[in-house]
């Protein structure tokens, strides 16, 4: 998998961490803050080989595709 950056959070300090990128199988990678909240890692079902990242909303324009 070849990972394109697209962006880091402008407002997260020291790391720069959410950071955005797409990747050359049409899809997106998010590095982001890890969800440990017991009570919504149980609403979503995650299947074992799955995990979720939480990011901001400062980071949704920039999910339109990159020539």
């Amino acid at each position: 998998m070849k990972l394109q950056f697209i962006a880091k959070d402008p407002n997260s300090e020291p790391s720069g961490s959410p950071t955005l990128y797409r990747t050359d199988r049409d899809s997106w990678v998010v590095q982001g803050w890890v969800v440990t909240d017991p009570d919504a890692l149980a609403a979503m079902n995650i299947p074992k080989g799955e995990s979720c990242v939480e990011i901001p909303d400062r980071l949704i324009p920039f999910f339109q595709h990159q020539p």
